[in-house]
Order: structure tokens, then C-alpha cells, then sequence
């Protein structure tokens, strides 16, 4: 069993920032690509940014390109999502997966509003 735990969500005016993290303590991550998902009430699960097992192929949800980024510290264990110029339409629960796996985390919720 693997269990993952984002951190670094919150409240935040639009136009802002914001870094999530998720930690797997005991995973290793190189081994697997790792994606962001967002769930904003009422709406489907979306997939906002995927990266590859080793790092070097990124893809991106059309809403997010240009502001998110993700990126995977593998000496850390430790996946990111950096969120810049933050919408309201951004509002929703964050979670991480393991790609191919099943395993995903119990979610960081992203609020953006003046």
C-alpha cells in the first residue's frame, strides 16, 4: 500500500500563487510517471498535468499551460505543482497520482478568491 500526502493548498487572490507538494514516504518515484489531478464541485475530475518517469516529457491541460508547472525531485521523493497567475475558475480539490497504479492521495484544496 502506498499512501500519498499533498500539502500546500489554501487561499489565495486571483493572480496569485501557490506550490502543492506530495510526498509518498517509503515510494520510489522515478520509477513511474506521476500526474495532478482537480475535482471542483459538481464538475468532473480533470486532468490538469502529467509528467514522465523520468522527468523529461511534461504535458499540460489547456486551462493550466503557461501558468502550472510540474515537476518531480526524485532525491526527495517529492512531487510538485507550481500554480502561478491563479484564476477563480482554478478553485478545486488537487490531488496527486501514481500513473498505472490506482494510487492516488486524499487531496489539497485550492481556493482562489478576492
Amino acid at each position: 500500500q502506498v499512501r500519498l500526502v499533498e500539502s500546500g493548498g489554501g487561499l489565495v487572490q486571483p493572480g496569485g500563487s501557490l506550490r502543492l507538494s506530495c510526498a509518498a514516504p517509503g515510494f520510489t518515484f522515478r520509477a513511474f510517471p506521476m500526474s495532478w489531478y482537480r475535482q471542483a464541485p459538481g464538475k468532473e475530475r480533470e486532468l490538469v498535468a502529467r509528467i514522465s518517469t523520468n522527468g523529461d516529457s511534461t504535458n499540460y491541460a489547456d486551462s493550466v499551460k503557461g501558468r502550472f508547472t510540474i515537476a518531480k525531485d526524485h532525491a526527495k521523493n517529492t512531487l510538485y505543482l507550481q500554480m502561478n497567475s491563479l484564476k477563480p475558475e482554478d478553485t478545486a480539490e488537487y490531488y496527486c497520482a501514481i500513473e498505472g497504479t490506482g494510487y492516488k492521495g486524499q487531496g489539497t484544496q485550492v481556493t482562489v478568491s478576492s
